[in-house]
């Protein structure tokens, strides 16, 4: 079987989630199926200095590379529906796209989808303009109507695609994602946290958030609990770290760090590489990722596994992902976050009990293998 997958999302040159999720699906796909023939689209006018070495070793998988202005190429799906990928790609019985964009496919090719949130349904107003009209555009009820099955990378992501888009439960697959790389095992002697602590200027002891610096992970809501933290009790000096890749609405979150008369305490360090990860896990006294909704979300999952207290949201599927492993807040409640954060941080037995992370059931629940096994499933029963 010839099987075609959209890797676009590597064009952008950045590490979220959904390239994330998609390197480590398919690097485990491509090492459990040597039966089947992958094929790779990828499309971008610039970043195509993209680290292709992790396919080399398998002979199966091939890469179709393109070099079409992006606006040029959406257009032309969006009005012509043309060209038609699976042709680009030299022909396919089935196409996989990991995550939701621009596509055009012939009629007879089955097209398999995952989708990681609907966070651009429920909470419009945290999306630049661009970006709500990029969805628009793309149309995501619709690609999910013309896919033949949805990958779900959580219960509640499940449930939220069959309710908002009315698609029947048995064409939705639930498949979790698996762990990073960030596996916890970093020692706390070890020279590597001393480089990574110096080349950031790290301070000691401090709280971090990791992720994506916009307003739908509620960094807001995060410098106006920490600012309340500070001046409702002195004897907490902890600084706060703002880690991760910028999106929209960093001009927003600037404003709050300048308003806060704490904000000489507050740090936003951007653009760190993926090896420097774990050493700001492992460094840190506590994680706090107080997102307001999301599909999965990889960061808590990681903290857990450095063995950190982690303070999270009840909302969406985070408490899916790592339930009795964190803390559980309100993230429209800024007071409610502000004492959690004093319990951990004044509390040496609460957040000893809080970092104690069941290492097996993560490993056993969130692994790719698993991931890959029930996907090759998923193929194997459109192709019957």
């Amino acid at each position: 079987m010839r099987i075609g997958i959209d890797v676009r999302c590597f064009a952008r040159g950045k590490t979220t989630g959904v390239e994330g999720y998609t390197q480590k699906m398919l690097a485990t796909l491509f090492r459990n199926d040597p039966h089947n023939e992958y094929v790779l689209f990828f499309n971008a006018l610039r970043h195509k200095d993209v680290d292709w070495t992790w396919i080399d070793e398998f002979s199966h998988v091939s890469l179709k590379t393109f070099a079409v202005p992006n606006k040029l190429l959406n257009l032309s799906f969006w009005l012509l529906q043309y060209p038609k990928v699976d042709r680009l790609c030299g022909g396919v019985d089935l196409f996989f796209m990991p995550n939701i964009n621009f596509i055009a496919l012939s009629s007879h090719v089955p097209l398999v989808l995952t989708v990681h949130d609907l966070s651009f349904e429920h909470y419009k107003e945290t999306f630049s303009f661009k970006r709500r009209m990029w969805h628009y555009f793309v149309n995501p009820r619709k690609l999910v109507a013309r896919a033949v099955h949805i990958i779900a990378v959580s219960e509640y992501t499940k449930e939220d695609i069959c309710k908002t888009y009315q698609r029947k439960t048995d064409t939705v697959t639930v498949l979790l994602n698996g762990l990073t790389s960030i596996m916890g095992d970093l020692d706390r002697n070890s020279i590597e946290l001393i480089n990574v602590k110096e080349k950031y200027e790290l301070p000691y002891n401090f709280i971090l958030y990791f992720g994506t610096i916009e307003p739908r992970k509620n960094i807001g809501g995060l410098i106006r609990a920490y600012t309340m933290l500070r001046q409702t009790d002195d004897t907490i000096t902890q600084h706060l770290v703002l880690a991760g890749s910028c999106g929209w609405g960093r001009g927003e979150i600037d404003q709050e760090i300048t308003a806060s008369p704490f904000s000489a305490d507050i740090h936003m360090i951007t653009d760190i590489p993926e090896e420097d990860k774990e050493a700001f896990y492992t460094l840190c006294a506590v994680f706090v990722y107080p997102s307001f909704f999301e599909g999965f979300g990889f960061p808590p999952l990681e903290a857990a596994m450095c063995k950190k207290p982690v303070i999270t949201s009840h909302t969406s599927a985070l408490s899916e992902v790592v339930g009795e492993q964190a803390i559980m807040i309100d993230p429209f409640r800024i007071e409610e976050l502000m004492e959690a954060m004093r319990a951990v941080l004044t509390q040496k037995d609460l957040a000893e009990r809080s970092a104690q992370t069941n290492e097996t059931v993560f490993l056993r629940k969130f692994n790719w293998e698993h991931n890959v096994h029930d996907f090759l499933h998923i193929v194997h029963t459109l192709q019957d």
